[in-house]
């Protein structure tokens, strides 16, 4: 059964057709990627499996089970996790505090319970530390737990980012341009993280660079005008006329 589907998706902003008819399948440890010239839908298409954004029309399944009425906050519920462009993290807060703010849902007692004092909401917070800075560690980037993402380099920050979708041990994880703004051996590092997450974790992955798509996905969705002109495995996509021509006959890859 597939971890996330998306089934005749139409979504319109006024008069616009952003997305138009598309559907695709991210299957268990699969990294399916979307790809696209700019305007292509990928952003907007991201939106509406976070649920930043409801299609006019079409389902989007969970399991097997419908969620179009989804809201980012219901994200950790469903066992998913996101990441965004923009990176979200909060200036004011520390590393280690940006990356609990993604596990906060794992809390038994919550919110209330830490304003209480009550005991187990002291144990719970302990382990949420403790969760957060074990990812941190898996990403490398344990040393910078007590600093604020202000003085970090902006590939570090990205890596918090990460860490925030991660600590919440996610089935399923989307990543909007995560390779944006990283050197081609940070862009490599990133496409081995990402093949590493596949082993226990599904991936929809929206990017424009094509190298880290053709490296890491397992399956790839390619939209134009809003519209899927080619599916398949990176062989067939890198091979398909529409695609090659959707790209002004540059080669992909």
């Amino acid at each position: 059964m597939d971890e996330l589907e998306m089934d005749a998706i139409t979504v319109t902003f006024g008069g616009l057709t952003a997305l138009d008819d598309v559907g695709l399948q991210v299957g268990p440890r699969q990294v399916h990627g979307v790809i696209g010239p700019n305007g292509a839908g990928k952003t907007t298409l991201f939106n509406v499996a976070c649920g930043f954004v409801q299609p006019d029309s079409g389902e989007v399944r969970r399991r097997g089970e419908r969620i179009d009425s989804l809201r980012p906050r219901d994200l950790p519920a469903l066992g998913m996790a996101r990441t965004l462009q923009g990176l979200g993290l909060f200036d004011r807060m520390s590393v280690l505090d940006n990356v609990m703010v993604g596990a906060d849902h794992h809390a038994r007692s919550g919110f209330l319970g830490s304003l209480l004092a009550l005991p187990r909401a002291g144990r719970d917070e302990r382990a949420l530390r403790d969760r957060a800075r074990a990812v941190l560690d898996d990403l490398g980037v344990a040393a910078y737990a007590d600093r604020y993402p202000p003085s970090l380099p902006y590939p570090v920050r990205k890596r918090v980012a990460l860490a925030r979708a991660l600590v919440s041990a996610p089935d399923v994880l989307l990543l909007d341009e995560p390779a944006s703004g990283l050197s081609a051996a940070e862009m490599d590092e990133l496409g081995e993280l990402v093949t590493a997450l596949a082993a226990t974790t599904s991936v929809l992955l929206v990017e424009h660079h094509m190298d880290l798509v053709m490296q890491v996905c397992t399956q790839i969705t390619v939209l134009d005008f809003g519209r899927v002109i080619a599916q398949g495995v990176p062989e067939q996509v890198r091979e398909d006329p529409a695609v090659l021509a959707a790209y002004l006959g540059e080669e992909v890859g």
